[in-house]
């Protein structure tokens, strides 16, 4: 390439979406269209956003199941998965019961979901600058994997709190939060913003699992689609489309104790 040429740019990596220039790899490039990081986002919100108003009335049975004290209190209550969505079920208002909570948990895992994968994009991006390196490590997805994770910690904190204390009690119990606006003016009121961030500790802890995870999926994802395109079985299109619907795991958010 003559000097006064243009710069020829590398193609994007059919896996990861970046390019496979070193010199290319500024944080954010993309190649037309949605950023990655942007992509990333959208997919996250949406399927935290389906999972959860598929898995809700669940996630109130095992949080009361786990807040339960006693097995006396368990016995006398009835604390089985059948059990308590039976109980649920015949109040009067079996849709209200089952779903009770519904906002923090939807909010909580959407923002957790879409956060979570545009934080990794980015911290991933400016690794890769950092480095100069074409595309990103093992080490740097656990790196960027356990910072995203911390960074949604840290912001979806106080959304977990009022979602398991809603969670943990029917509407109509005593101290029961009627909404979760209700719930972070009562938490601010009564025990300051340290109330909101209670269990953010050990949620902090737990991001060394989905770090772990991604610093082994990552590079058996692109190993993976490597091989089938050395044998021909697919092409780059349905590679970014089997890529982003079909191996894409769901991240490890954790549960702490927010009571």
């Amino acid at each position: 390439m003559s000097e006064h040429s243009p710069v020829a740019f590398a193609p994007p990596d059919n896996v990861t979406g970046r390019s496979s220039d070193a010199n290319s790899s500024m944080p954010g490039s993309h190649d037309g269209g949605l950023s990655p990081a942007l992509v990333e986002s959208i997919a996250g919100l949406s399927a935290g956003t389906i999972a959860t108003l598929v898995v809700h009335p669940l996630d109130i049975v095992k949080t009361r199941m786990q807040i339960s004290t006693s097995a006396a209190s368990a016995a006398s209550q009835n604390l089985s998965t059948v059990g308590l969505l039976r109980s649920l079920s015949s109040n009067p208002k079996p849709l209200s019961s089952l779903y009770r909570g519904l906002v923090p948990n939807l909010s909580g895992n959407a923002l957790s979901w879409a956060s979570f994968f545009f934080f990794k994009t980015r911290f991933e991006d400016l690794l890769t600058f950092a480095r100069g390196t074409p595309r990103p490590t093992p080490s740097d997805f656990f790196v960027a994997s356990a910072l995203a994770g911390a960074a949604t910690s840290v912001l979806s904190n106080p959304i977990w709190v009022v979602k398991t204390r809603m969670l943990a009690s029917d509407k109509g119990a005593k101290g029961a939060y009627p909404s979760m606006w209700s719930g972070f003016r009562t938490i601010y009121a009564t025990e300051g913003v340290r109330g909101l961030y209670r269990g953010l500790g050990v949620s902090m802890i737990g991001v060394s699992h989905g770090a772990v995870q991604f610093a082994v999926y990552e590079p058996a994802k692109r190993l993976y689609f490597a091989r089938r395109r050395r044998m021909g079985r697919i092409g780059l299109g349905h590679t970014q489309i089997t890529t982003t619907l079909i191996t894409r795991p769901q991240p490890q958010l954790h549960l702490c104790s927010f009571l």
